[in-house]
């Protein structure tokens, strides 16, 4: 196995929950009963199977913009993210959002996610463990697996395993499936987490952190 260098992470829904804050979303606008699962998947599902997509699309308009600061980051995983740029690591996001929702007000839900980043103390200056500069937001799927290849991650972690799947994605890159909810059958090929505890630990052994 290929020892990490260069760790790439996808940043929505692998470093930030949005669980409870869809549930909260929706049920402050009566989409949903108060006792409905408060996960996005119970939300996500019962809009569509009540033929209210459009309803679900203007959600993440709220929860990826103007809301996204309510959102919680996974337990663990900044603390992981610290020890391995602590470990020599050098650590880089890189997501795929689009600039503004497809539906509801224009919102740059790029600046959100990077707001975000500064205000959890991922991303800044002085002692955040990463500088802006090594945050990617890309707008397409296909730019995210491009810019994944062009900055040379020997690891990528995403919730997606589409993106593994995408003819851009590099092939040396090592694929890190985060999967808490275990939506997703091992695959030969890639590695499955459910925790950011248990990636951690792996990534500390893969690299011979002290």
């Amino acid at each position: 196995m290929t020892r990490p260098q260069r760790l790439g992470v996808d940043l929505d829904n692998t470093i930030v929950a949005y669980d409870r804050l869809f549930h909260r979303l929706a049920r402050e606008r009566g989409l949903v009963a108060d006792d409905l699962a408060a996960t996005k998947l119970a939300v996500r599902e019962h809009l569509r199977a009540t033929g209210r997509e459009d309803a679900w699309t203007e959600l993440q308009g709220e929860a990826y913009g103007p809301r996204m600061a309510e959102a919680e980051p996974f337990p663990g995983c900044i603390e992981v993210l610290r020890r391995a740029g602590a470990a020599g690591v050098e650590v880089v996001i890189v997501s795929h959002r689009t600039r503004v929702p497809h539906r509801g007000a224009p919102h740059d839900l790029h600046d959100a996610a990077r707001a975000w980043l500064a205000a959890r103390g991922l991303v800044g200056d002085g002692t955040a463990p990463l500088r802006p500069a090594q945050v990617h937001l890309e707008v397409t799927r296909a730019a995210k697996c491009a810019r994944i290849a062009a900055l040379g991650c020997t690891h990528f972690i995403d919730d997606l395993p589409e993106v593994f799947a995408e003819a851009a994605f590099p092939a040396r890159t090592v694929a890190v499936l985060f999967d808490p909810d275990a939506a997703h059958a091992e695959r030969p090929g890639r590695r499955r987490f459910a925790s950011w505890a248990a990636l951690g630990a792996w990534l500390q052994g893969e690299g011979g952190w002290g």
